[in-house]
């Protein structure tokens, strides 16, 4: 049956439109690009004619291995022998023989992706002040990250405060930033600390002491460059391991008045690359939202993306940041991009999109839409005039799009057609579309070397996605019994194989210098002093990038690619004996007889308390991605990601009895309640009780355990999609039910 909110349509050859799409690709999207828009649609027509039946079996293919592996496991129930595993995921093709060696040739790279190792940021792309903020992110006061976080210890007066400026605070900010500077950029004399002038002499830089005496850069090839006159220069540019050091030099700021150098603040070139996301940050279920989400990143792409901010009784507005000029150490002017590169995350294999029927009324795979219209919007960028060429995007011409959630080389070869048929369509040259590929799924980490080669002309990036990685490991081994708790998986065999094996295939394979090696996301936003002494550890691990949620996040974790020689560690590491793949096979089975009732309870309530604060605002908000406050109120950023590791568990321990049905309810009404309360303050909150099993989200987060073992792969989209739809659905109904009965 039809629903009275359904969206207006457009038949365009043989594909029926929503009004909205077809709008939006015609009127906004295509003007510019050179391409006609008979052209585009016979080209999308074409497209989803040969692609999706093939999208649909290797779908198909993904349900078949799976219940043949509950087959097997159900037979063999427990950890399995390694040897009688590993033949049956041979047999039945889980596990691919491995290519000879090669080397990853993919060209028209940017230095930002194959050069330079940062921080990168991965925002959602439906927020266009998240997406300007990440945009502009390649720099990052250092003198604000430490101020206003907790990076540096509150003790002796030096309290963060409600934000405004603690001189004591002030004063331990540049003690730690005067240390980086020494230990970073040491002088020949004298430290930072007693600088009273940097001034340009006889084309070196020199630093004028306290002692009156005069001393330079130990290694004088780290100074890049100045702005202003020689003698009293506005900044001052250094640079370490590739990466750029901005000394802001004003004697009149509050901060540099006070400072005998007059240095106002240090800027850090930090997130060289930012991920703006259509997938697990965001919550798309309509054409509605996904032309919203298309609009921004043609904004960013054209360059002209705004956003107005609120801010103490003022109003101002966000753009995408200008270059910064400088001139070099013999006069000659450069300039240095202000924004991070930027790459689109699309969409996975699985999901459909009825924006676009095809000429069976059957929705249209949403990879393959998202593919087409992120390139398509790339084109932008690539066909910017002359005098715009230092605002491009990509100065290689190339377009980045990461495509996640693939299983096995077959189904990275589909995306490599797919991107062939793109260009094709866009009259593109080959290979400018360039490929990231998420390592987050059990069968892609066990294969990952035939899958790097199905993509080995676009290929740009690896990534080790944890979150969604554990989601899988549970899933695919749903039968085999009861697996760990979230705590423990972090310690479970596969998890260090399978980080160090994406590491180890990515150097054998040539990444560096062409394609970015990467590790997950810091997950606690508010706990950035945790993260300076933890994230470090992925640089030592291999990581050329390594994932923050803020941009004030990547301005610290940038010091950790100043103490770490990331390519001369890469080095070291390709020296290694590579990662056992029986320990990447190793399921995470648990004893659940020794557990207690407390240990149990409190698992099962943490679990169940993060999926409601998650859904709730994903239903009833529309928020893919936010901090929500666990069981003990500390702020964690939540996504699709963690939502499929706890649903999974859960539907896990319920599978072989760890946890009854009952348990499972009784939490659910317990903690809807803990939601609410924790999210009392938002006036957008739309609150799941009084009556919790009346809500939407309320029941998406009941299905997502329960019914756990149904969903494909353990993924969270359907019965969110499914849910959210029918929350906007109820929402329109009332409204203009009201709107008529007034009338």
């Amino acid at each position: 049956m039809t629903s009275p909110y359904a969206a207006a349509r457009v038949a365009i050859g043989q594909l029926s439109v929503v009004s909205e799409w077809r709008d939006f690709i015609d009127r906004e999207a295509l003007p510019g690009t050179g391409i006609a828009a008979p052209e585009f649609w016979r080209g999308l027509e074409q497209l989803i004619a040969e692609l999706a039946p093939r999208n649909r079996t290797l779908l198909d293919q993904r349900d078949e291995l799976q219940e043949r592996l509950d087959r097997w496991h159900r037979q063999h129930p427990g950890r399995p022998d390694p040897t009688a595993y590993r033949r049956l995921l041979e047999q039945i093709g889980y596990l691919v023989p491995s290519p000879a060696p090669f080397t990853l040739g993919t060209h028209h790279i940017d230095p930002e992706v194959g050069d330079v190792p940062a921080p990168q940021l991965v925002v959602p792309i439906t927020n266009a002040r998240y997406a300007l903020n990440a945009a502009n992110a390649r720099w990052g006061s250092l003198y604000d990250a430490l101020h206003g976080t907790d990076a540096l210890p509150e003790d002796g007066g030096a309290q963060r405060g409600d934000g405004s400026y603690n001189p004591v605070r002030g004063q331990r900010v540049i003690a730690y930033v005067r240390a980086f500077l020494d230990q970073t950029f040491p002088l020949t004399d004298g430290s930072h600390r007693d600088a009273t002038a940097y001034t340009l002499r006889d084309g070196a830089l020199t630093i004028h002491l306290a002692d009156k005496a005069q001393a330079g850069l130990t290694n004088p090839a780290q100074f890049a460059g100045i702005a202003g006159p020689a003698d009293h220069p506005d900044a001052v540019l250094l640079r370490h391991h590739g990466l750029h050091v901005h000394l802001k030099i004003d004697r009149d700021h509050p901060i540099g008045r006070d400072d005998p150098a007059g240095i106002a603040d240090v800027h850090l070139e930090a997130a060289l690359t930012t991920i703006l996301d259509l997938e697990d940050s965001v919550a798309c279920v309509d054409a509605n939202d996904k032309v919203h989400a298309y609009r921004h990143w043609l904004g960013l792409m054209r360059g002209d993306l705004t956003a107005t901010l609120h801010k103490g009784g003022r109003s101002y507005e966000r753009r995408l940041a200008a270059p910064r000029h400088y001139r070099d150490a013999e006069g000659k002017a450069f300039s240095l991009s202000g924004r991070a590169l930027l790459l689109v995350r699309n969409v996975g294999h699985l999901m459909l999109d009825d924006s676009v029927l095809d000429a069976h009324g059957e929705p249209a795979p949403e990879g393959l839409l998202d593919a087409l219209v992120t390139a398509l919007i790339g084109i932008h960028d690539l066909r910017r005039a002359p005098q715009d060429q230092a605002l491009r995007n990509s100065r290689a011409g190339s377009i980045y799009l990461v495509k996640p959630k693939m299983h096995g080389p077959q189904e990275v070869a589909f995306a490599n057609t797919m991107f062939d048929r793109v260009e094709d369509v866009l009259g593109l040259d080959r290979y400018t579309l360039k490929m990231g590929i998420m390592d987050e799924e059990r069968r892609t980490s066990a294969n990952l070397k035939a899958c790097l080669y199905e993509a080995r002309h676009r290929l740009f990036f690896i990534n080790t996605g944890f979150l969604d990685r554990t989601g899988d490991e549970i899933h695919t081994s749903m039968e085999a019994g009861p697996v760990v708790d979230k705590a423990a998986m972090k310690h479970e065999p596969w998890i260090g194989a399978y980080e160090d094996s994406n590491v180890d295939v990515g150097l054998a394979c040539g990444l560096p210098g062409r394609a970015q090696i990467g590790k997950g996301m810091w997950a606690m936003p508010d706990l950035l002093a945790q993260m300076l002494k933890e994230k470090i550890g992925h640089l030592e691990a291999g990581a050329s990038t390594a994932w923050v949620p803020s941009p004030t996040a990547a301005t610290l974790h940038t010091l950790h690619y100043h103490r770490v020689d990331a390519r001369a560690r890469q080095a070291q590491l390709a020296k290694r004996a590579p990662a056992s793949l029986d320990r990447l096979l190793t399921l995470p089975l648990a004893d659940p007889s020794s557990w207690s009732d407390a240990r149990r309870q409190r698992e099962l309530d943490d679990n169940v308390q993060s999926i409601l604060g998650y859904v709730v605002r994903w239903v009833h908000q529309g928020i893919g991605c936010s901090k929500v406050p666990d069981i003990d109120n500390v702020g964690r950023m939540e996504d699709r990601a963690t939502l499929r590791i706890a649903s999974q568990l859960l539907a896990n321990w319920l599978r072989h009895g760890v946890l009854s049905e009952a348990e499972v309810r009784d939490s659910l009404r317990r903690m809807a309640a803990v939601v609410d309360e924790q999210n009392a303050g938002d006036r957008t909150y739309v609150p799941l009780g009084p009556e919790p099993i009346e809500s939407e989200a309320f029941q998406a987060a009941s299905d997502l355990i329960l019914l756990g073992r149904e969903q494909p792969n353990g993924y969270t989209e359907p019965l969110l999609h499914s849910y959210r739809r029918a929350f906007k659905e109820r929402v329109r109904g009332e409204r203009d039910g009201v709107a008529t009965g007034s009338a």
